[in-house]
């Protein structure tokens, strides 16, 4: 038996049909016929067994995979690469066959934390963030916000966020997440793009309600917000 085979009967024996329900209700669109129902603590464990198998590269290798758990799989395997090279060139194969949110937030490879692969990094963001690829794009966005936003922020990562252009719902939705959490951690910085709009009505609008959701952002800089809204 091939390792695809073995790995789809093991999280078929883990299907749960109550989270399947669930999952669906989150991934609008997405095929049910696509996903089995596994809850992610198992897949994690899963993820770390197959890891260590001789013959993971051949899942790895084989693109798309049938299901929406393979491809948790795939991305927490990615994760426990040490390599920063080896890392990114299997992030590079598997973002073009990423199609739904989930997966793609997911994806958070433990080594883009060390501080001497920081550089490097931002140069690969830069490159998806260049991408016409709505969740390539998406993943580049997420990653600024998750390691760019504290000590290793530079403003003109603002501006790289508030320049994209692609309309696509799920690349809108983490600008303007991207937008309410630099509010967040780099008010000064961040609050004129808030200011002098530079995002579409709807990004600018639901940046606003998210910062005004986070308990992050004082009451005082909640009331400024809101009279910042386009109406």
């Amino acid at each position: 038996m091939n390792i695809i085979k073995q790995i789809q009967e093991e999280l078929t024996a883990n299907q749960d049909l109550t989270y399947k329900t669930f999952t669906l209700k989150l991934l609008p669109g997405v095929d049910p016929e696509k996903v089995i129902g596994v809850r992610l603590p198992i897949i994690k464990k899963l993820a770390k067994k197959w890891s260590k198998e001789a013959h993971i590269d051949e899942f790895l290798a084989i693109l798309p995979h049938q299901y929406f758990e393979e491809n948790g799989l795939h991305e927490h395997i990615i994760a426990e690469i040490k390599d920063y090279d080896e890392c990114i060139s299997e992030i590079d194969r598997f973002l073009p066959f990423i199609d739904n949110w989930a997966t793609c937030d997911t994806l958070a490879p433990k080594c883009f934390k060390k501080k001497d692969n920081k550089s490097r990094l931002i140069e690969d963001i830069k490159r998806w963030l260049a991408s016409t690829e709505p969740f390539t794009i998406r993943f580049g966005q997420e990653m600024l916000l998750s390691h760019f936003l504290d000590e290793d922020f530079h403003p003109e990562y603002l501006e790289w966020v508030a320049r994209e252009t692609n309309d696509h719902y799920y690349v809108r939705m983490m600008v303007a997440w991207f937008f309410a959490t630099a509010l967040a951690k780099q008010w000064d910085a961040t609050i004129p793009y808030i200011e002098n709009p530079r995002m579409a009505k709807w990004t600018h609008n639901k940046a606003i309600q998210k910062a005004i959701e986070s308990y992050r952002i004082t009451t005082e800089q909640k009331e400024y917000l809101r009279t910042l809204k386009i109406k």
